[in-house]
């Protein structure tokens, strides 16, 4: 939101000494956030004054453009002489005109010069040239009425010097949209008086008669009151002051037409969003209501919208005209022939809006109002003051006003006066806590024990105690509070499980891969793009009630998506070679849980029924690692050429992580989306299986966009079991090892994994370690075989161990290899 400065001393009796920045500094003290100050009209310099054209003449030249000779009074006594390509003025209108030796904003440096035959000394100007405007068609011209004489200097007559506050607005500070909400903070800020521009309105409130253009609320959830005012007889030639004008600019807003000038203005002063429609397009009574199935709305901004059942609409007797709280519908736009308008001021759900404006993709400054929370008393204030705008400037007659209202309870707050200072570990007395609240606006019902708070209207951020404490603690400032240092016990340092996923981290990195954590959020699409089946439970999502991103509203099920988006990017940018990991939480929604949450009081302890019901509405988060590769895992060099990445690389990540789990892991094919069915391994620890590994499907590569051959890996560490405990230190043998190599023929179907567990199994406690070392698949064989070859390490921790024991240790784990998968000794 942006603040001038001068439109905010109109109703904050601020010192006169206080420029932009010292307000400012105030205003962030008492938790406002202002971004900038700026100086609008600070850059003009030099003689910028009040000119009256005395005559002028219009001179055709071969270039096809008309200019006019100007004799100008400038209060010298002697006119000047300017050439001016505009056209839009006559004998006797005022001017501004920046004189030689002025500068203009941008750096303009005006001289006097030669240009179409005449010395120009010194330039009419234009809205734009001055800063005050867009409007470059033509010259600015002063009001008759209200010009101050040739030669007045016109950057202190226009006001075109100002201080204006850029303020980001917080979600929970909605009244500071509009210059009432910051005059009231900058008035508390340096405790003078405060004028509200609605109760200046109200005094002079137009009354609701009951006549004019009919409407009505059919569904009292989307809006609760509606004020309908009808104005006529505008004169659709009439122009918005320059002192409107000038305001919008400062405040970001472009000048349109008086119309839509006055309703923006209201909605800048007042923070009430206002909309004109004009009468003679409207068919029938206005009408609050939801969306029917299959309408559309052609918005203002020319594009036709499919609405939403939960889309809330303003209608009349031909159907939508607009999205309430949004934006209008083309068809009852007020265009340059409009005389009779009907000004539309309500009060909406500031969710329903909000959901509308997100669905629909669009924003405005009507929505980021009303989604925030806007005054419930305001829509007849405001449109009473646009009414009597639209009167003053544009010689329009009240035609009439209708009001449907549904009014709501007022809230009320039981608070107990020492909570702000417990809060705030500070002593604030009862006196100060309740100038403080009524600084704000709410009502203090004091008692010798708890107080009952009503909160203004528009206030809808105050709901509960917590909220009077932070209002009450900002006001006396938060400097008040001392910045002690709590003291910290001695910290018994990570618990083993943080020890093991550090280890895990560091693994995976030392093996290559770079940690990159992704958000937890999906869309619905991805999962199609992986291929899932429509019965997997990892389609099962957790739905976000209010997603940041429409196109992302659930929880990731799973750690693929984000890690193989951040693939592409990196890939897009150039990096081919890529291999990342994440460690991170997932969530399993499953039976047994609640499908809402509770929502406990703020000014209590949650009772442990209330903790029990959060944890039951929560989806299950088992922690998973993941990890995805494309490109070379290994870089060509005088020490050799390049080597791709392929399945078995994500294969081997899962070791490095089991490893450090200190589990055992078995891998067997599989066939899981959404991995290549050829190339997909289950990863089990046991019987159980912790995940999967292996190549990715090329149908999924290319939904996602990915290169070719790209794999990946995902690992349950819960289920994995992780087992923290210290691992007793292995003894380490002083004897000599004897290593002996089997070469056994398989069927090409079994896993050398199912190999590698039978030998294992037959040679017994003598066998120190076991590497496969070579597979072979041709005609020495036979077709459907393979040999796979195995180096078997024997040793003993008390003796050296002979030919015969180590002969037979080999011969019994070549046994139950044959047994249990049907090998054959290659050569025997």
């Amino acid at each position: 939101m942006r603040a001038p400065l001068s439109w905010l001393r109109e109703h904050a009796d601020l010192p006169a000494g206080a420029d932009g920045r010292a307000l400012a500094e105030r205003l962030i003290a008492a938790g406002l956030e202002v971004e900038t100050v700026e100086r609008p009209g600070h850059d003009v310099t030099g003689p910028v004054v009040v000119g009256r054209v005395l005559s002028f003449e219009e001179e055709a030249h071969s270039n096809g453009k008309t200019v006019r000779w100007c004799t100008v009074d400038v209060g010298e006594g002697e006119p000047r002489g300017i050439v001016c390509g505009a056209l839009n003025f006559a004998v006797g209108d005022s001017v501004v005109v920046a004189l030689p030796g002025a500068t203009l904003p941008g750096g303009f440096a005006i001289t006097a010069r030669t240009t179409y035959g005449h010395v120009s000394d010194g330039m009419i100007c234009s809205s734009r040239e001055l800063g005050v405007g867009d409007d470059h068609d033509g010259i600015l011209v002063l009001e008759a009425d209200t010009s101050p004489a040739p030669g007045a200097d016109a950057v202190e007559a226009l006001g075109l010097r100002d201080e204006v506050l850029d303020i980001a607005v917080t979600p929970d500070r909605s009244y500071c949209l509009s210059i009432r909400g910051i005059a009231r903070e900058a008035a508390t800020a340096y405790d003078v008086a405060f004028h509200d521009p609605a109760i200046l309105a109200a005094a002079d409130l137009i009354p609701i008669d009951g006549t004019g253009h009919p409407g009505e609320i059919a569904d009292p959830r989307a809006a609760d009151r509606l004020v309908l005012r009808t104005v006529i007889g505008l004169d659709p030639a009439a122009s918005s002051p320059l002192w409107m004008q000038r305001r919008l600019v400062l405040c970001g807003m472009r000048p349109v037409s008086l119309a839509v000038d006055v309703t923006n203005y209201v909605m800048l002063e007042m923070g009430q969003p206002l909309h004109a429609f004009d009468r003679s397009r409207l068919q029938g009574a206005v009408v609050v209501r939801r969306a029917a199935p299959g309408e559309q709305l052609e918005t203002l901004d020319h594009l036709t919208r499919d609405l939403d059942a939960e889309d809330i609409l303003i209608s009349d007797g031909s159907g939508p005209v607009g999205l309430a709280g949004t934006m209008g519908g083309l068809t009852t736009e007020i265009d340059a022939a409009s005389t009779d308008l009907v000004i539309e001021a309500a009060h909406f759900d500031p969710v329903a809006v909000a959901r509308t404006s997100r669905r629909h993709r669009l924003g405005s400054e009507a929505s980021r109002r009303f989604e925030r929370g806007v005054d419930p008393e305001l829509p007849p204030i405001a449109s009473a003051r646009a009414v009597a705008l639209l009167a003053e400037l544009g010689g329009a007659r009240h035609a009439g006003s209708v009001e449907v209202s549904h009014p709501r309870a007022p809230r009320h707050i039981e608070l107990d006066p020492g909570r702000p200072g417990r809060t705030a570990g500070v002593d604030i007395a009862p006196d100060e806590v309740a100038r403080c609240l009524e600084q704000v606006g709410c009502e203090v019902e004091r008692s010798s024990v708890r107080w009952t708070v009503t909160p203004p209207p528009w206030r809808p951020d105050l709901a509960d105690p917590a909220d009077l404490d932070e209002e009450v603690v900002r006001l006396v400032g938060y400097d008040r509070i001392p910045s002690l240092l709590p003291q910290a016990p001695a910290g018994p340092g990570f618990t083993d499980r943080q020890r093991l996923r550090r280890r895990i981290g560091n693994a995976l990195a030392h093996a290559g891969y770079v940690e990159a954590p992704t958000y937890p959020f999906v869309g619905a699409d991805v999962l199609d793009a992986l291929m899932l089946p429509a019965d997997d439970d990892r389609r099962n999502a957790s739905r976000l009630a209010n997603p940041l991103s429409d196109e992302e509203p659930l929880l990731r099920t799973t750690l693929l998506p984000g890690l193989l988006a951040a693939l592409r990017r990196n890939v897009g940018r150039g990096s081919t070679d890529v291999a990342l990991f994440e460690v991170g939480l997932v969530f399993r929604p499953g039976p047994g849980r609640l499908p809402t949450a509770p929502r406990p009081a703020l000014d209590r302890r949650p009772s442990e029924e209330e903790i029990a019901a959060l944890d039951a509405s929560l989806p299950a988060q088992p922690e998973r690692v993941a990890v995805v590769l494309a490109g070379d895992v290994e870089l060509a060099g005088w020490w050799g050429p390049q080597r791709p990445g392929f399945w078995a690389d994500a294969v081997e990540a899962a070791r490095s992580v089991a490893r450090q789990a200190r589990v055992g892991l078995t891998v067997r094919a599989d066939t899981h989306a959404p991995w290549h069915p050829g190339r997909c391994a289950a990863l089990l620890v046991g019987d159980t299986v912790v995940g999967h590994a292996g190549e990715l499907h090329p149908r999924v590569l290319t939904a996602l966009g990915l290169p070719a051959r790209t794999c990946a890996m995902e690992l349950d560490l819960e289920l994995l079991g992780l087992d923290a405990s210290p691992v007793p230190a292995p003894r380490v043998s002083t004897y000599p090892v004897a290593t002996q190599d089997v070469a056994l023929v398989v069927d090409a179907a079994v896993p050398a994994a199912e190999v590698e567990s039978a030998l294992r199994a037959g040679a017994g406690e003598l066998l120190e370690s076991l590497r496969l070392f070579d597979r072979y698949e041709g005609e020495q064989v036979g077709a459907g075989r393979a040999s796979l070859a195995y180096a078997l390490r024997f040793r003993a921790t008390d003796r050296t161990l002979t030919v015969e024991e180590v002969t037979a240790a080999r011969q019994a784990a070549v046994a139950e290899a044959a047994r249990r998968t049907g090998a054959e000794q290659r050569g025997a």
